[in-house]
């Protein structure tokens, strides 16, 4: 049977997804979803469906939504592209904007599923170092037809400065696609290089800042000319009624998502300081989680939490292997895992 499966699919790895355990008492900041729930605008338009609409099939174009979210960037629909979730938009971009010989470049460590894309299209993958402490470092001689940029960086929480994201994409010969899937926690954002530049997409997802992770919706900004290739190449009614209906109400509220996103913000400086004080190594962060080094073993301490129904991420790695990236949770979940972290410590002086 493996015969049949195409050899780069057979080598390559699968991308990971963060665990989504059934238990409810579980407490969850392994996936960076948001603790809030959605704008009440958003369960108010839930309602209002209507099970006839269903029969039909939605808007394959999405215009209403897409003149929603031209409204929110000050450009015009034809600059914008929306996605089942901006996962769908990245998988796009590796078929529009690579060629077969080409090169996909991306920073390591940040989104695990990039080099799961190029290896999907069967290219190569051109991996940029960051600075120390995770912290930007310009590409030089990155000759590739696409660039994958998260900024705020994941998983280290990093954000780049604005201007020398500039100045690379102004110098960059292919297509940089800024995933700004956490932008809203973050001090500044680039969407005006997509607005200005040739080159470049801007990336946005409703799952974060929005608290609509199981709607699956993101959007692209960006020239008219990368948007009409994303739509050549879409399936044919990607996103559904129900989604492009309920993402409308969500983009409508931005005073809602702005309060949301100030409070988990909020969060994150009582997180983060909070961890330093237990002796974390805790990296600025402007996303909604934060990337901290304990001063013990990381994976030990993760599967410890595990036991204790506290989910936290571990990537493996030799950098990012001794750091553990948190999500910001509500206040609860936030107290309960600083209280397990001296309680863990206690088990191990003990011998427990």
């Amino acid at each position: 049977m493996s015969a049949l499966i195409r050899n780069c699919i057979r080598k390559m790895s699968a991308y990971v997804p963060g665990e989504q355990p059934a238990d409810p008492a579980v407490i969850k900041l392994n996936t960076n979803e948001n603790p809030y729930p959605p704008s009440p605008a958003v369960m108010k338009a839930l309602q209002k469906i209507d099970g006839d609409m269903l029969r039909r099939y939605p808007d394959p174009e999405c215009k209403e939504l897409r003149a929603v979210i031209a409204r929110l960037h000050k450009c015009s629909a034809e600059n914008v592209f929306v996605g089942n979730g901006s996962d769908e938009i990245l998988a796009l971009c590796s078929r529009a904007f690579a060629e077969d010989n080409d090169q996909i470049a991306f920073f390591e460590p940040s989104y695990s599923l990039y080099p799961v894309l190029a290896r999907i299209r069967n290219v190569r993958s051109r991996i940029i170092r960051p600075g120390k402490n995770f912290q930007w470092r310009m590409p030089v001689d990155c000759k590739a037809g696409l660039f994958y940029m998260t900024n705020p960086n994941a998983p280290t929480g990093a954000l780049y400065p604005g201007q020398e994201v500039a100045r690379f994409c102004r110098r960059f010969a292919g297509v940089v696609v800024l995933d700004e899937a956490y932008v809203d926690f973050a001090r500044e954002n680039c969407m005006h290089l997509a607005l200005k530049l040739k080159n470049i997409l801007a990336l946005r997802t409703l799952s974060k800042s929005y608290s609509l992770a199981g709607l699956r919706v993101g959007y692209a900004v960006g020239a008219r000319e990368l948007v009409a290739a994303l739509f050549k190449i879409k399936d044919s009614y990607n996103v559904d009624r129900i989604s492009q209906a309920l993402a409308m109400a969500a983009l409508k509220d931005q005073a809602y998502m702005r309060a949301n996103a100030r409070r988990i913000i909020a969060s994150r400086r009582r997180l983060s300081g909070s961890l330093a004080a237990l002796g974390f190594t805790v990296l600025p962060s402007d996303a909604n989680f934060v990337f901290a080094k304990p001063s013990g073993s990381a994976a030990t301490l993760y599967r410890r939490l595990r036991a204790r129904n506290i989910l936290v991420r571990h990537f493996a790695g030799r950098k990012t292997g001794d750091f553990l990236r948190i999500t910001v949770g509500t206040d609860r979940q936030i107290n309960a895992l600083l209280k397990a972290i001296p309680a863990i410590r206690g088990d191990k002086e003990r011998g427990e």
